[in-house]
């Protein structure tokens, strides 16, 4: 299968399956051998292009754009993007990205003296850090629980959040796919026994849409918050936050604006004067996923992932520490030299990996030890993962 963008429109004939057919889609400097697309995605020209195309909208009339042609707007997108996740329009609002929207959940919770906060030792390092703020500026606590690694199993996921749960919990926080070791988590049965405890769930979906096969409402959490900007090719800055209907009555956005108390759409549709181009250009990003067939790629991503680690960590001798039955179109690989199991230490090993081989792959630091993470996105292919492999390769 090869791929051609023509018009913005993907087109997919039946010779060959090969990532660098569409890498001229992308503004991906050419000389890099960029395996990092976790962390900040990659824009496709077109989408770009669709951004671009609604900030001279706004430029030309400024006043009839924010008080006429906005608001309808987003609700058009939030109504393209919502059939993806299996959701509807009306359950969906935009945010900047996934830490925007569990900031609006955390800073809505009532809590008091003695409560607790329940996350993991995986979670999102910018979620972690608000949640703490939330519960200490409120005389409470955030407790993570320790989840089995390496060896994690989903039956030892839901068994360490259990163990962690208790009389005086007011929220679990979870990711669908951790950050530093790319696991997906089993998110629904987490769902399940927070709804048997009686405690509300909050899911990180940083980096699901787009790379799982998403059913929002079907996960069970009181809420949801994705990244659009990852793997579903949005602009960068376009996120949602889906809510149960039944919770969102105390729900508001980080920035209370002239929508307060007018709803749920109300208030998080305008909070002001920004930028709202990314998310309007969602239509643009969803036509370019859906034209590279959705099913074909996640598997396709998925399969070069896992190989791409093989080959890693064979040249490197080292593990491949994301469990098989757990893994998305990123895993994780042990770094064979050693380096400080610091986030400063971590981010010179990157920086000087990228400066001396033009290979863009971030070092994580995790329990103790550091180890790359790869991605593996429509524009890569094996060879990416050999040149990754000859830097350490015994």
């Amino acid at each position: 299968m090869s791929l051609n963008v023509v018009n913005g429109v993907v087109q997919i004939s039946n010779e060959r399956r090969q990532g660098r057919a569409i890498r001229d889609a992308f503004a991906i400097e050419e000389t890099a051998t960029y395996l990092n697309h976790g962390s900040y995605g990659a824009v496709p020209r077109v989408v770009a292009a669709a951004a671009d195309a609604w900030r001279a909208r706004l430029d030309r009339q400024p006043v009839v754009f924010f008080q006429e042609t906005l608001m309808p707007a987003l609700r058009t997108a939030a109504a393209r993007l919502a059939p993806l996740v299996r959701a509807i329009g009306d359950d969906l609002v935009f945010v900047e990205n996934a830490t925007t929207g569990a900031n609006a959940v955390l800073q809505s919770l009532r809590l008091k003296p003695g409560d607790t906060i329940v996350g993991t030792d995986h979670g999102y390092g910018a979620v972690r850090n608000a949640a703490r703020h939330v519960a200490e500026r409120a005389g409470a606590a955030l407790v993570e629980a320790t989840l089995p690694f390496p060896g994690t199993t989903p039956g030892g996921v839901v068994e360490a959040i259990a163990g962690a749960i208790d009389g005086r919990t007011r929220l679990v926080i979870v990711d669908h796919i951790t950050s530093p070791t790319a696991i997906v988590l089993p998110v629904a049965d987490i769902a399940r026994l927070c709804r048997q405890r009686g405690v509300p769930l909050l899911v990180d979906g940083a980096h699901a849409p787009g790379m799982l096969d998403l059913d929002v409402p079907a996960v069970g959490a009181d809420w949801y918050v994705g990244n659009a900007h990852k793997w579903l090719f949005a602009a960068r800055g376009c996120g949602f936050l889906w809510a149960a209907p039944n919770a969102r009555g105390e729900l508001h956005p980080t920035v209370i604006s002239h929508g307060y108390g007018k709803g749920w759409h109300g208030e998080f549709d305008y909070t002001g004067t920004r930028d709202n181009s990314a998310w309007l250009a969602i239509d643009a990003a969803l036509e370019f996923y859906e034209g590279l067939d959705p099913p074909w790629l996640r598997r396709r991503n998925a399969e070069l992932a896992a190989e791409g680690a093989r080959i890693v960590a064979a040249a490197w001798g080292t593990e491949i520490l994301t469990p098989p039955g757990m893994a998305g179109s990123m895993t994780i690989v042990g770094l064979p030299v050693a380096v400080e199991p610091t986030r400063e230490a971590s981010r010179a090993a990157r920086a000087a990996i990228w400066a001396r081989h033009r290979v863009e792959v971030p070092v994580m630091a995790f329990a103790g030890r550091c180890h790359v993470r790869l991605s593996a996105q429509i524009y890569n292919e094996e060879d990416d993962y050999r040149r990754l492999a000859a830097i350490y390769a015994r």
